[in-house]
């Protein structure tokens, strides 16, 4: 089935669509109807999955991988160089997309801002007092921490708390629907894996 690729509306799919237009058409062959985006789709759009934070990641390589061999640009090498162009723009749309859809801090993060709760992590730095109690006591564990299985405990500590965490956000995301305190949660997990990290580098410097 023959799909057209238009920058920047939506194209619905027809198996009678004319040939290349102009130099802001694409030809793709794809194996279902579908309602294809335009570059300036967001990320659940452009992939067709639902607008929300959990996400079957089998679902999301499979689209993506779709998507990618469709976009390739050396597929278009007879329709001329703007279709390629074209092309490359969305090759690197369609990447860009994935990165955000498959890590649940940066998914978490679009929703969020798709739904008018911005994160604006440098501006807005308040956290409930019951995390920054906890942030404190984990600082304190990790500077004095000597050996790898008090690291380890920590870093269990802090993958733990990870996962509550991303259970509150989807809850407040797709069923609660509260945006702003999902933002506020956003907020926390970034502490977590900045912190999560840092635990890390401590145990890879341990077998260096």
């Amino acid at each position: 089935m023959l799909a057209i690729l238009t920058y920047p509306q939506y194209v619905p799919v027809s198996p009678g669509w004319p040939h290349l237009a102009d130099d802001r058409s694409l030809r793709f062959h794809t194996k279902k109807p579908l309602l294809v985006p335009s570059l300036q789709s967001n990320d659940f759009e452009l992939f067709d999955v639902p607008v929300q934070f959990a996400q079957d990641s089998a679902s999301l390589d499979a689209r993506w991988k779709e998507l990618q061999r469709e976009a390739h640009p050396d597929k278009f090498a007879v329709q001329g160089v703007a279709s390629q162009r074209l092309a490359m723009q969305w090759s690197v749309r369609i990447n860009e997309a994935y990165q955000r859809l498959k890590n649940p801090l940066k998914r978490a993060t679009y929703l969020c801002e798709l739904r008018g709760a911005p994160i604006e992590a440098e501006s807005n730095t308040a956290m409930p007092a019951d995390f920054l109690i906890q942030q404190m006591q984990w600082r304190e564990a990790l500077d004095d921490a000597k050996g790898l299985e008090g690291l380890e405990e920590i870093a269990n500590q802090a993958n733990t708390s990870k996962r509550e965490q991303l259970s509150k956000i989807e809850h407040l995301l797709d069923s609660a629907k509260d945006f702003a305190a999902a933002a506020q949660q956003v907020r926390a997990l970034m502490f977590i894996e900045r912190f999560g990290s840092e635990v890390d580098a401590r145990i890879d410097s341990l077998g260096q």
